[in-house]
């Protein structure tokens, strides 16, 4: 009986010892994904007044679990009997991404907006819970995205295990995603609050009260440092996702780096996509009039 006990205890060890391996280089195949999935989420949820910051970031998150939740099991289900439905999933995703990086560049150069960095008011408790909405409901979207391709790369590192060590593997990994890029999200969008005690328990003097003036001083520049970060993110990220599944884009430019080669096929698609989008936007406006 001891024995068999002691074997139970030395398969679950060898077993944790696999995942934490797996894991580990799971984790660092998806590194530069959960890089640009901080970038894009900071961004997404900055806007609003302080009050609303954490409840908002909460119901993102919560948005992100539920995508995981949809996500990981789907991935392994389509990997198993369907695995082509994995990739034009990513490609779908792709546009997307690279519609909403460019469109912002768009946005800014021709329809820049005459106030500075867009926050939600309190004037209009209906208007601003409705704007609230929509922001929290983009955010998921495009979290969405990245989870997907954050889950089909964690997946590929470990397509050579079993069933087991692969659902363990990938859902550790959409776990730690999502805990470790909601929490830096959080410190950054209090960081002016952090600040401002900080400030007030030195009695602004010394070198506690130095360290909190600049803590606000910071946000608004890293706040317009992850707008810029997560526009670049969301379009390499497409880019990445183009050049790496569509066979023909691998000999387009061979001569560029990389990055550029993503960065150039994010923004060609997301221009495709833009303007695809404003003449359905036209089409369906001159259709309702008429």
């Amino acid at each position: 009986m001891a024995s068999g006990f002691f074997a139970i205890l030395d398969d679950v060890a060898a077993l944790m010892d696999d995942v934490a391996s797996t894991a580990k280089v799971a984790t660092r195949k998806t590194a530069g994904i959960l890089g640009d999935d901080l970038a894009v989420n900071a961004e997404k949820a900055t806007g609003f007044l302080s009050s609303r910051e954490l409840p908002v970031l909460w119901a993102i998150a919560k948005g992100s679990f539920i995508n995981k939740l949809i996500i990981v099991p789907l991935a392994l289900l389509l990997n198993t009997f369907f695995p082509i439905a994995i990739k034009a999933a990513l490609i779908i995703g792709a546009l997307f991404l690279a519609y909403e990086g460019v469109e912002k560049i768009v946005e800014f150069l021709f329809h820049r907006p005459k106030t500075g960095h867009e926050v939600i008011e309190k004037s209009d408790d209906e208007d601003s819970s409705e704007s609230e909405k929509k922001k929290i409901k983009s955010a998921v979207t495009t979290d969405f995205i990245l989870s997907l391709e954050i889950v089909i790369i964690a997946l590929g590192s470990v397509l050579d295990q079993n069933l087991t060590m692969q659902i363990i593997t990938v859902s550790i990994v959409s776990i730690l995603a999502t805990v470790g890029v909601y929490g830096l999200v959080a410190l950054i969008v209090r960081m002016d609050d952090a600040g401002y005690h900080l400030i007030k328990r030195s009695g602004n003097k010394g070198v506690v009260s130095m360290l909190g003036t600049l803590l606000v001083k910071s946000l608004p520049l890293v706040i317009k440092t992850l707008g810029v970060v997560g526009t670049i993110a969301l379009i390499l990220v497409s880019g990445g996702i183009f050049v790496h599944n569509i066979a023909y884009l691998h000999h387009v430019l061979p001569q560029l780096p990389e990055t550029i080669r993503e960065f150039l096929a994010g923004v060609v698609a997301g221009l495709i996509a833009v303007a695809i989008a404003t003449v359905g936007k036209k089409v369906f406006s001159l259709m309702k009039r008429n």
